[in-house]
């Protein structure tokens, strides 16, 4: 196991919603900025489908993709097949790259198979309720408490106003 920090990056709808049909419900350029920002330099845990639901391999990351498939949806993504595997894998790439995190980057459940593992959570709340079929687990249930948030620089192009907040685990991770 990784002596580096686990560190889930996520964007939820104010009910919970981190996707719907493979996708985002919602528009947030202004998100997107910042999702950028916490993940550069880093590498990233995530499942096949949200891999393909951002449809490339991210640069200046790398992406550490936990999956039975045989072969990486795309070029450039780093197969893993447990989660120790792709803690392994990450904490290779962080040290290549000189990184101190290690991102957990969904889908729902990536999330929830490295919560126990997480120590702190990067949550923006999108300000609106959709549908959704994937969702992202109670926070405060989970064991985190929330150290800080304010509210998101609004974006005229958002679909919706957001909030940061950041969560740290209240005791240590199993």
């Amino acid at each position: 196991m990784s002596a580096l920090p686990l560190v889930a990056v996520v964007a939820t709808a104010a009910n919970g919603v981190i996707g719907f049909q493979g996708g985002m419900p919602w528009s947030v350029p202004s998100d997107l900025r910042r999702y950028r920002a916490l993940t550069m330099g880093k590498p990233m845990i995530m499942g096949r489908r949200t891999l393909e639901s951002i449809g490339r391999v991210l640069p200046g990351r790398d992406t550490i993709v936990l999956t039975r498939a045989s072969e990486p949806p795309f070029e450039g993504a780093i197969l893993a097949r447990s989660p120790d595997e792709a803690i392994a894998l990450a904490a290779r790439a962080a040290d290549r790259r000189g990184a101190n995190e290690i991102v957990i980057a969904g889908g729902g459940e990536i999330y929830r198979a490295f919560l126990p593992r997480t120590i702190r959570v990067e949550r923006t709340v999108i300000g609106a309720e959709p549908t959704g079929d994937a969702f992202f687990p109670d926070l405060a249930a989970a064991g985190f408490r929330l150290v800080a948030e304010e509210n998101g620089a609004a974006d005229p192009r958002d679909s919706a106003p957001t909030r940061y907040e950041r969560w740290e685990r209240a005791s240590s991770p199993r």
